[in-house]
């Protein structure tokens, strides 16, 4: 009842819309119902049940609006509502739906409330509430944050719950059997004499009746699908190489197109001589565009070849050229007049510090690039009255947006249409790639004109991961952390994001200190200070944001300082922490990782512990010095989530998560010459390769209340675990990534 309860009193609202041969049923937060967006443009015999269901003469079709990166989006989308429809994943069809205000991510607000995801004091829930009405208001259709589980947990297991009910109802007018009597199961309801009646059979009558509102969700003891191994619907395809991505997509007549941009991003272009490429075998047209030009040719392999032709007069970076400047900014930026936010100012810090002896340190972490397998690509064709859009993109709506804006078009009349996307890491968070393909396709109306990045401009154009610095102040007394005082400094984010989608958000910016202020420690003297350095290159969001760097920052500088105490690594983690479940994920990570016992010669383990998205999460790392470098041997890793709802997967993410934050903390890293990222492809940003990766092991936690995601929360514990192991193993503490640069890796 306690699950129950809690959706009354969020105040679910079912709406329908009833229609010739179907049913549309709504489910909303808050009191007043939205539009339905399946209810547009219904071939006859269609019948749409919630916002998130369809079903025709084939079949049922699932609505999954978050977008699927590789993270398996699609699929958890898809079984949340499975399980209360009853009916299995091989039989239905997955759809990612066109962009809509229904389609809001309701978990969006809680990584943006200025409060610690443990904090579930009135004033915290209230203003979560308050963010929640903003993002509906906004129709933030966001895949990001890890809030694709989040959001959907409840929401999509009630349009489902909804649609059973009211589809048994209607097999109980059409067959006068009482509800009571029937049960549903495989897409169909079920009748005590053994017959069924399918759903899509029962859709035209099920639109004569009012909606069944009054619905409870099963208890997960009842679950067929959730919580349990299951199988991914893209899987097939995905192994037998026929899944479709955005860059494999096309349509009948297009053009392809490529572009060559000022490599100092967001410098101008002065002028350009295309004489050499207009003479090049199949090009069709060469398009100036904001920035630098747009080639059009038969294929994508000629209009790179184009590009490459020609001679271009770029103007200079708006940012420092040189990476010494960016450094020297952000240590200027240690000053009252930059603090951007002290959330967290616990005890007396100076008092403490004043009469102590005093234990230093700076970090660093680099600017990253995404660097997704799969370059970005967009498809436009441009109409006087439409435009259609085919793309991989986190950010639909705000597509559609520029889209309207640029082309003169209504809103409305854009239509995108989201792909697959192989691999994204924040990168699809950015919509230039569609903006530049307007540009070009509205030289070319009528055709639909297929932009593809090269590898070199992909990552050259990229909005890197933000560069940061940190430096720590600490003391310790009897053994035991007594004072910690952590300052950050990097540029704003969500200011450099959100100002290319021309919005300014009030208030700070909670990234800049995100994984470092709200850690559940209980440390007596214990400040936090974010410093907002100027804007330096253009950055964006990378996967886990502020804390990709932070959780490197505090986790590391919290090590030396308990090794300057004398203690044990992880038991005065334990001891230090204040939130019971994050206490049982350090305590789960050490039974795991055998912490305590002898490894031997030449080999180190090292802890890390970061709160982030509200996930605590904890790793273990064993490395072995080598003769000819770190060799990283093993990871354990322990989350808390509240519910694993997708076991295979989650394991899987959380491998992931590993793998990605090791790899860059190891080699990569993006540096700018002459306003130039000098990084232009993989064999420059080397991650982690396969002979390198450690064995992993994972465990989930289901001990909180609330439903987390995972995709980012592997990240930021990483880098700090293995820094600290490579100090256990040879006494060398590095305070900078890339770590090649002071330690060799085999």
């Amino acid at each position: 009842m306690g699950r129950v309860t809690t959706i009354a009193r969020r105040t679910f609202l079912i709406g329908s819309v009833a229609i010739a041969g179907g049913v549309a049923f709504g489910a909303y937060m808050y009191k007043r119902p939205g539009e339905n967006p399946l209810m547009a443009n219904l071939a006859e015999g269609e019948a749409v049940i919630t916002p998130y269901v369809k079903i025709d003469s084939e079949g049922v079709t699932l609505i999954t609006p978050r977008t699927d990166l590789g993270q398996g989006a699609y699929s958890v989308q898809a079984a949340l509502i499975a399980e209360e429809l009853d009916i299995d994943l091989d039989q239905v069809r997955v759809d990612p739906g066109r962009p809509s205000p229904a389609y809001y991510n309701t978990a969006l607000s809680e990584e943006g409330a200025p409060f610690r995801s443990t904090d579930e004091s009135m004033m915290a829930e209230s203003v979560r509430s308050v963010m929640d009405v903003l993002m509906k208001f906004l129709g933030m259709q966001v895949t990001g944050g890890s809030t694709s589980v989040p959001d959907g947990y409840e929401k999509l297991r009630m349009a489902g719950a909804v649609a059973r009910e009211t589809l048994k109802a209607a097999a109980s007018k059409q067959s006068g059997v009482p509800v009571g009597q029937l049960k549903t199961a495989k897409g169909a309801v079920q009748l005590p004499d053994g017959s069924e009646l399918t759903y899509v059979e029962l859709a035209p009558v099920a639109a004569t009746i009012r909606p069944v509102t009054n619905v409870t969700l099963r208890d997960p003891s009842e679950w067929r699908l959730l919580g349990k191994p299951m199988r991914r619907h893209d899987i097939v395809a995905k192994s037998t190489g026929t899944l479709p991505y955005g860059v494999d997509f096309k349509i009948d007549g297009m053009m392809h197109a490529t572009v060559k941009l000022n490599p100092r991003q967001g410098g101008a272009m002065n002028g350009f001589d295309a004489s050499a490429a207009e003479k090049m075998r199949g090009v069709n047209e060469i398009v100036p565009i904001t920035g630098g030009v747009g080639v059009v040719a038969d294929n994508t392999w000629r209009a790179i070849q184009a590009a490459n032709a020609i001679e271009f007069d770029w103007g200079p970076a708006s940012y420092p050229p040189e990476m010494d400047a960016h450094w020297e900014a952000l240590g200027k930026s240690f000053n009252d007049d930059q603090i951007e936010a002290r959330n967290r100012d616990d005890g007396d810090v100076e008092a403490a510090l004043a009469g102590a002896e005093v234990i230093e340190a700076e970090y660093r972490a680099p600017y990253l690039a995404h660097a997704p397998l799969e370059p970005i690509s967009a498809i436009v064709k441009v109409e006087d009255d439409r435009v259609d859009v085919w793309t991989g993109t986190q950010i639909p709506r705000f597509v559609q947006g520029n889209v309207a804006r640029m082309t003169g078009v209504e809103f409305d009349d854009v239509h995108v249409h989201v792909l697959y996307v192989g691999g994204s890491f924040g990168h699809r968070l950015e919509d230039e790639v569609v903006k530049q393909a307007v540009e070009i396709a509205k030289e070319m109306k009528g055709t639909p004109v297929k932009l593809t990045y090269s590898r070199e401009e992909d990552m050259i154009h990229d909005f890197p991961r933000q560069i940061a610095m940190a430096r720590g102040r600490g003391a310790v007394r009897d053994g035991k952390v007594e004072t910690y005082d952590l300052g950050i400094a990097m540029p704003s984010v969500i200011a450099s994001q959100m100002g290319r989608q021309g919005l300014s958000l009030p208030g700070p910016d909670t990234q800049i200190i995100a994984g470092a202020w709200e850690q559940p420690f209980a440390i007596p003297n214990y400040r936090m200070t974010g410093y907002r350095a100027p804007d330096l290159a253009p950055i964006s969001s990378w996967r886990s944001v502020g804390a990709s760097s932070n959780g490197f920052f505090h986790d590391c500088f919290l090590d030396e300082l308990i090794v300057a105490a004398g203690a044990d690594p992880l038991e005065e983690r334990i001891r230090l922490m204040w939130h019971d479940n994050s206490r049982k994920v350090l305590e789960a990570v050490g039974e795991m990782s055998g912490w305590g016992s002898d490894l031997g010669p030449k080999r180190g383990r090292g802890v890390a512990f970061c709160m982030s998205f509200g996930v605590a999460t904890a790793e273990v790392v064993e490395v072995t010095d080598t003769d000819d470098g770190i060799k990283i041997d093993k990871v354990f890793v322990a989350a808390e989530v509240g519910r694993v709802v997708d076991p295979v997967n989650f394991d899987n993410l959380v491998k992931g998560g590993v793998i990605w934050g090791l790899g860059h903390a190891m080699n990569c890293e993006i540096t700018y010459s002459d306003g130039i990222a000098e990084q232009d492809n993989f064999h420059a940003f080397e991650g982690m390769r396969l002979y390198q990766c450690p064995q992993i092991e994972v465990r989930g936690l289901e001990n909180g209340d609330k439903i987390r995601g995972i995709g980012e929360p592997p990240v930021p514990p990483a880098a700090p675990a293995l820094a600290n192991a490579i100090y256990a193993a040879t006494g060398k503490r590095i305070r900078e990534m890339p770590f090649n640069k002071h330690i060799d890796f085999v």
